[in-house]
């Protein structure tokens, strides 16, 4: 082989290898997203989960209107008689206060 060819193959093989190493490093970045995140700054992008003990899972709600499951710490309430409603937005809470015996049958 010659003293050209041989460096061609060298930066082939060297530009596969940094390649890989880059799609690599992406996808274990990709798998680790969020768990390595600090306290601090999961506590800064969610208000919701600066409340909560570590460890705990929100709960979620589903809306009567239109059926879309919800935290309960960021849904908007409604006591209707002794049940309490949650729902997604106030157009869903307005629309059940105006048909609450459709609402109520469906379950």
């Amino acid at each position: 082989m010659t003293f050209i060819a041989r460096i061609f193959r060298f930066l082939f093989w060297l530009l596969i290898l940094s390649w890989s190493i880059a799609l690599l490093r992406r996808v274990v970045g990709w798998m680790l997203r969020g768990v390595v995140q600090a306290p601090e700054q999961r506590a800064g992008t969610d208000a919701a989960a600066a409340t909560q003990e570590p460890g705990t899972g929100r709960r979620l709600v589903r809306d009567p209107v239109c059926g879309v499951h919800v935290a309960e710490v960021l849904a908007i309430p409604l006591r209707e008689g002794g049940a309490l409603v949650h729902f997604c937005s106030t157009a869903c809470r307005d629309a059940y206060a105006g048909n609450t015996k459709k609402f109520a049958a469906n379950g």
